[in-house]
């Protein structure tokens, strides 16, 4: 059977981990590219929340467009991916500084 101190890690283990998506879903992330033609804004849960073209679609090229949105695509997703990293290791500093 679970002793008490271990059923407590846990409930603090779920606790912290719903705090964290919690704050992670309310942060937006943007990141553009070609000078501002094209943003993107993502929350921390990596959810896409906005794309933005800021250009006459009908004076740029489709192939131009399209590598701009993957260039701020993967530099949003990148800013992103070490905010989690960030989350992650400042959670488990606080579930294990008790130890």
């Amino acid at each position: 059977m679970l002793n008490n101190e271990l059923l407590s890690k846990l409930q603090d283990l779920k606790r912290e981990s719903e705090e964290s998506k919690t704050r992670l879903s309310e942060l937006e992330i943007t990141e553009e590219s070609g000078n501002d033609l094209v943003r993107i804004t993502m929350n921390g849960n990596r959810k896409l929340k906005l794309v933005e073209i800021n250009a006459d679609l009908n004076q740029i090229d489709k192939e131009d467009l399209e590598e701009l949105i993957g260039i701020a695509f993967n530099r949003v997703l990148a800013k992103v991916d070490e905010v989690n990293e960030q989350e992650a290791l400042s959670s488990a500093q606080s579930l294990f500084s008790g130890l």
